[in-house]
């Protein structure tokens, strides 16, 4: 790799705006972005970021292109800071700009989201990430971003083979860029340990908040039976994970209710893409539990009303082609 690195980000929505203003804080990153809806706005004004961690700056990415089809040449890292929306097609969208030694990085909601990349570059090194990030696009190219601000980081390996020294490099690399651009970064073993704590967390929250469209507190507040579903449905997350070999720890649903309350009225991003009719991320956070769940036999019902359920309301938004960044 030459001493300039060549980032390209896929999705431009509120998160990955904050991890494209924290890249081309690096000298050694050529940061081009991949923008739908804020196009425009991106490509005429650059991006605008107000934080209560950094401050007001305001950047212009190397390039703005609405396709990743539009490049001709290969990148380093390939960072997917989409909403995963339709997850089989985004390895074909993004082919034209890997070659054998680009890295994916995968910044998203949910669990199961490398498997197609890995399907169709089964050679290349995929790092994944659980964002724990706060930020909103009030409009086209301005991003508010919140006190929330930790990244953990680690390699989507091969269960055949062990990861090489290559890719620990490129794992190291990319984290180095992180933090060299100033964020909170976690270098860890455990990452399907992190997604599915994660996915554990807004299985909870976002599905009950978009069929409900009550925050957090109104809902734990509606009725004994919420805290105990609320657990039970955190319970049957946990019990997929572990069917699927992850070692997540006892007492989540615990830890999730009081964390919730003491974060206070929390609305969800599943549940403002819901008010807006937007196409929602249920199969990366619902969809492939609920899967598994019936694959490996445990017994999921609140799991599967839910996932159910939800289908049933994205149904009527997916067919209007809505931008998923």
């Amino acid at each position: 790799m030459s001493d300039r690195i060549d980032v390209l980000l896929y999705g431009l929505g509120a998160i990955g705006s904050f991890y494209a203003f924290i890249l081309q804080r690096c000298e050694r990153v050529r940061l081009t972005v991949v923008a739908r809806s804020n196009y425009e706005a991106v490509k005429s004004n650059g991006v605008f970021v107000n934080s209560a961690n950094h401050g007001q700056h305001h950047f212009h990415p190397y390039k703005v292109v609405k396709s990743p089809a539009e490049l001709t040449e290969k990148l380093d890292f390939v960072v997917c800071a989409h909403k995963a929306i339709n997850p089989e097609a985004t390895p074909a969208a993004l082919a034209p700009v890997v070659g054998d030694n680009t890295t994916v990085v995968i910044i998203q909601n949910g669990v199961g989201n490398e498997e197609p990349f890995r399907r169709a570059f089964p050679t290349n090194s995929i790092l994944t990430c659980v964002a724990w990030v706060g930020a909103s696009q009030p409009t086209p190219g301005t991003v508010h971003h919140t006190v929330a601000e930790n990244t953990q980081i680690g390699l989507f390996t091969n269960a055949l083979s062990p990861p090489s020294p290559e890719e620990h490099t490129r794992l190291a690399t990319f984290a180095a860029l992180l933090q060299e651009g100033g964020t909170n970064v976690d270098v860890v073993d455990d990452i399907q340990r992190r997604r599915w704590e994660k996915v554990a967390w807004n299985a909870a929250w976002n599905a009950i908040t978009s069929l409900t469209r009550m925050d957090t507190q109104d809902w734990l507040d509606s009725s004994p039976d919420a805290v105990s579903l609320s657990q039970r449905l955190i319970k049957e997350v946990v019990s997929v994970g572990r069917a699927c070999g992850v070692p997540l720890p006892d007492g989540l649903e615990e830890e999730f209710i009081t964390r919730a309350r003491a974060l206070g009225r929390m609305r969800t991003s599943m549940q403002y893409d819901c008010e807006n009719e937007r196409p929602m991320e249920i199969e990366v956070i619902l969809g492939y539990p609920a899967r598994k769940a019936r694959e490996l036999g445990v017994d999921a019902p609140v799991l599967q009303t839910l996932y159910a359920l939800l289908r049933a309301v994205d149904g009527r938004f997916a067919a209007g082609g809505v931008g998923s960044e």
